[in-house]
Parts: structure tokens; sequence; C-alpha cells
């Protein structure tokens, strides 16, 4: 089997906002159609009440939740094989691995593993013979010794068990053989009356017949009386003896529970230590109901490749999807400054000072001629609706407007109609806790060692940031504690006033805004008339603060 088909995640950071989900779901439709290949778009969180409505507009399904990008065991090529039950023999289980091509097969019981059985353990089995009550012990069952013998029933019942007594060969005369053989021994022999007649006598368990030897009526009669099993086998009695030990159940020389195994969940870093330390050729891997899935070669972990991730909106780590450091970047589309992201190898890295970065998904539509679908394009428009407001942020530039105002005729969409029923969907508090709003929009950063959070709520609606700001601020000391921040910042933004009412909170939060903005000391409310921006208004001059 070869490797995994390349799949390639596309997502944006954690809290994500319209731009991110509309600009990752339109590239990945964009790189299909250029290059064919699995492009799916993700989230990274769950998806605010702004989105949720432009995406219900135009009939979009939300990307699904990617929690992490962390290697799983899932992730990797799982060897998929049909296990055999334990009552197998030994011959089967080896006609098997030979036909698949394999060193280990698993034993099941009801899907269920019960161990599992190699080359190893089949090579012990046949030095094993030593032990002439090796079949006894093993429960073997005449159906296995007939399959295994190549022979027939005679008389008897194949589905019984040969629990008793040890293995003999009846080629002695009669006097020499009552000497060796016992009461419920196996034995087998030639076409000897007197042999055959002295095992029944002593009641042994079994009679296997060679070289297809005929049985007397009256022994067969005889033998049915006492429960004595008879099988014909057309191989000599040196051959049968050689063969008869391959009959045994392959559960009794199976590896038993419990073994090392992996679940389809597991963290690939994770297990690599275990894999490293034990020596095994394969791991069994199980589901979360613990049912067999397949194996994991020694070979194949370290063959493994890490998940391929494309970033859209955002260059930070600490506003990526957890276990980013895990992945393999292939590219960034972003409008923001640089962060810290760290790549293995080189990427293809798109940053643009524009308002949003689905206006630079719309020039790769247009530079690489792909049309723009009515439902691609009223994504795009929304995404840059939302991320310029209206084209009042600052971060807004002509390229963001023009865009915007062709993607809209795409669309068949009114731009103001569009971005009053996105901001009214934006900031209802219907339904929603003080966490759901302040987590709606919240990005966060380190500057210097220390770590703080931005929330942004926009209104066309004053009473409704006020009634917001009376919602947020007793819960804001539980988000510092809970998410271990050193201080978090909201901003209410009143879209129509272009103006931004912001909330400090945490340790030297407030004294830091009043430095960065040189407001007086005793301010008690902090309105920033003309700041709308979190991106180009607000973190810039709040990190120069931080780093004096």
């Amino acid at each position: 089997m070869g490797k995994k088909s390349s799949k390639v995640y596309i997502v944006g950071h954690k809290n994500p906002d319209t731009d991110s989900i509309c600009s990752a779901i339109a590239y990945a439709h964009l790189k299909r159609e250029v290059t064919g290949n699995e492009y799916v778009a993700k989230r990274a969180g769950q998806i605010n009440e702004e989105t949720h409505y432009v995406l219900q507009k135009f009939k979009v399904d939300a990307p699904d939740l990617l929690q992490n990008v962390k290697l799983q065991v899932k992730d990797m090529d799982i060897h998929k094989i049909d296990g055999v039950e334990p009552n197998v023999s030994i011959k089967d289980t080896w006609a098997k691995m030979k036909e698949n091509n394999v060193k280990t097969i698993p034993i099941l019981k009801d899907e269920e593993l019960v161990g599992v059985i190699s080359t190893g353990d089949i090579a012990t089995s046949y030095m094993d013979v030593y032990d002439n009550r090796v079949l006894s012990d093993a429960k073997t069952q005449y159906k296995n010794i007939i399959r295994t013998l190549d022979g027939t029933l005679v008389t008897g019942n194949e589905h019984g068990y040969f629990t008793k007594g040890k293995v003999a060969i009846g080629a002695s005369n009669p006097d020499l053989m009552a000497e060796f053989i016992e009461k419920d021994d196996l034995v087998i022999l030639g076409n000897r009356y007197e042999s055959q007649a002295c095992a029944v006598d002593i009641d042994a368990s079994c009679l296997v017949v060679c070289q297809g030897a005929k049985v007397s009526e009256e022994l067969v009669q005889k033998a049915e009386e006492r429960s004595i099993v008879i099988i014909s086998t057309p191989h000599d009695t040196f051959t049968a003896a050689r063969l008869i030990n391959q009959s045994i159940p392959v559960k009794h020389f199976m590896s038993k529970m419990p073994l090392v195994t992996f679940r389809m969940s597991d963290y690939v870093e994770d297990i690599k230590e275990v894999m490293t330390k034990k020596k095994f050729r394969d791991f069994p891997i199980l589901d979360r109901h613990g049912r067999f899935k397949g194996f994991i070669s020694r070979r194949r972990f370290m063959d493994v490749s890490k998940k391929k991730v494309i970033l859209v909106d955002h260059n930070e780590k600490s506003q990526a999807v957890d276990g980013i450091e895990e992945a393999d970047i292939v590219e960034i589309i972003d409008h923001h400054r640089l962060g810290n992201i760290e790549t293995i190898g080189p990427v293809f890295f798109r940053n643009q000072p524009v308002g949003c970065t689905a206006t630079i998904v719309y020039q790769m539509y247009e530079e690489a001629g792909v049309k723009i679908t009515p439902t691609i394009a009223g994504l795009l428009c929304s995404a840059i609706i939302s991320d310029t407001l209206l084209f009042r942020s600052p971060t807004c530039t002509a390229v963001d407007e023009r865009a915007a105002k062709r993607l809209a005729k795409i669309a068949g969409i009114n731009l103001e109609q569009m971005a009053q029923e996105m901001f009214r969907a934006g900031s209802s508090l219907k339904g929603k806790s003080a966490e759901d709003i302040c987590f709606q929009d919240f990005k966060q950063f380190t500057v210097n060692d220390i770590v703080f959070g931005v929330g942004q709520i926009n209104s066309m609606n004053r009473d409704e940031l006020e009634e917001i700001k009376k919602t947020l601020i007793p819960h804001m000391p539980k988000v510092l504690e809970s998410h271990k921040l050193q201080m978090i910042y909201f901003m209410l933004t009143d879209i129509l006033d272009e103006s931004t009412e912001l909330l400090c909170f945490g340790n030297g939060a407030k004294a830091y805004i009043i430095d960065a903005y040189d407001l007086r000391e005793d301010t008690d409310k902090i309105i920033l008339k003309g700041v709308v921006s979190r991106k180009k208004q607000l973190i810039p001059t709040l990190v120069g603060a931080l780093q004096q």
C-alpha cells in the first residue's frame, strides 16, 4: 500500500471571523479548480453570528472544525487485513499469511482483538515437537486435524475436540502398542487390522489411518459405539506425523492480550517513544470501540508525512490551530503584520497591505483565470464588508473597495443592505453568554513575554454596545485567569460614529493605553475617536507602547 493521498487543509485563525472562514472556503475552491487535488476548508474555532448569517444567506455549509493539526494514527497508512479466529489451525493461518504476504496476522473474536501471531510464533510451533501432548493441551478440533491431513472423516464428531492424551504412532504389534498407548490417545497407524483393533480396544480418542487404508465395518461400528473419531488420510505415517502439529489452533501460540496497541485517535508524537523502544514489526490499531482496524509497521511509522496546511488571514502562532508546529505549512495568505510562525522549508507566502484576505483571494482568482461563481462572490464580498466595516476602516484600500463592488455585482447583492444585515446579526445578544460575546472575535498576541488578548464587536446601534459592555465587565477577570492572560482589551466599535470605546482589564492594561494614546491620567472612559481597526489602529499603537 502506498502513502495516503496528500490532503491539504486550508484554515484561518482561532475565534474565526467572516474573512477567515469565507477566504478559506473560496481559496480551497480555487485550489481544487486549478490543481484538481484535494484541498479542504476547515475552521479553527466556533463560527460567530455574523459569519453564520453570511453562510446561511449564500447556502454554504460551515467548514468542519479542525481542533488541531497534530499527526494522529488515523492519518497514517494503516495496513488493513482480515484476521483469523482463535480456533483456526496453524496451517490455515500460515496459508493466509503467505497469500497476503504479511509477517503478522490478528486473531479476532467477534471483531475484538484477542491476540496476534507472527511468523516467529509459527516457527516456534514447528520447533515444539518434543511434547507429544501439545495437541490435547491446545484443545485441537478434529475438523482442524482432518483439514491439515487432507483427510476425510470415517466416523465420529468432527466438531469435537482432542482434549486428553498424547499423539502416538501405532506401528508396532498389538502387544507392544498396549504398553505405550493409553486411553484417550490419538493414534496414527497404517492398514494392519490388529493395530487398528488394539487402538479401539484401548479406547483411544482418535485413529488416524494413513495412505487411505480401509477400516472394517466391524471396527467402524465399534468406534461409533465408543465415540471414537476415525480419520482417513492419503499421507503416509511419517508425513501425517510431521503435519499433524500444524492442526493446532492458532490461539495456542499467539501473543495474547494485553498487547502494545494504539488507538486511531492517538497522536503520533505521543506513541513515538513506545514504538522505538518495542522491537515489534507490527503494532495493532484499535478504534474507539476497541475493534481492530489494522496494523502500523515500524517502517510505515518512520515514513509518515506531516499534515499539510495553508494558513489564511493570520501568521501568528498564538492565533493558529493547535499543533501548528508539527504541521507542514505549504502556503500563507494574509494581510496582517508579520508574526512568529516558523516553517520547515520555503513556503508560498503572499502578504499584502489590504483591508481583507478575501481581496487577495479575489485577485488570485483573476490571476488564475478562474470564473467566480455568485456564491463565491457573495462570500468574498461579505468578508470585505466585515473586515473594512464597509470601507470605513483605515485598513480599507481602493483595491478592497473596487473588489467588493465587482463581487457584489456578481453575487447580486446591495452593499449597504448586506452590511446592515451582517452587523445586526454579529452584534445581536440573543441567546449569548458573556463567554460567547467575549470570544466572538478575539485574538491573542505576545509582545516581550506579555500575553494579551484583544476582542472586538462592531455595531451600528449605540444602545446595543452599552448592553454588551454591561455583560462583559463582570466576566473579564474570569477570562484573564482561565486563559492565562496578563491583559485583555475589548473594542466596542460604533460603525456609524466611527469610534471605539475600549475596555481595559488586567494589571497595567489601562496605563499602557493612556500612554500609547497620550490620554489624561485621570481618563475614566476610554473613547478612541476614529479608531475602528484592531489590526491597523489599535495593535500597532499598543505594541509600540509595550516595547518601550
